[in-house]
């Protein structure tokens, strides 16, 4: 397992582990944000544990205008204020 420094940087998505695990430790700052999330790299964090970084062999890709709102979440979304 990789323990980040640091230095701005990943590992290559294929060393990743079979569970997708790449990277422990780290930053949660902008640039290592931007970066792991140009490569397909995304962050799991708990107050006091390290960072772990996952890369996923598959990752689904969500197109907002695609998305179909059942009635019922729509109902949720007004009642809540965010439609």
């Amino acid at each position: 397992m990789i323990w980040l420094t640091q230095h701005i940087e990943f590992p290559r998505p294929e060393t990743a582990s079979e569970e997708g695990v790449i990277a422990l430790g780290g930053d949660l700052s902008e640039e290592r944000l931007i970066l792991a999330y140009k490569n397909g790299i995304f962050p799991w964090y708990s107050e006091g544990e390290p960072i772990v970084w996952y890369c996923p062999p598959e990752r689904m890709i969500l197109f907002p205008e695609e998305l179909k709102i059942s009635k019922s979440m729509q109902q949720i979304l007004r009642k809540m204020n965010l439609c």
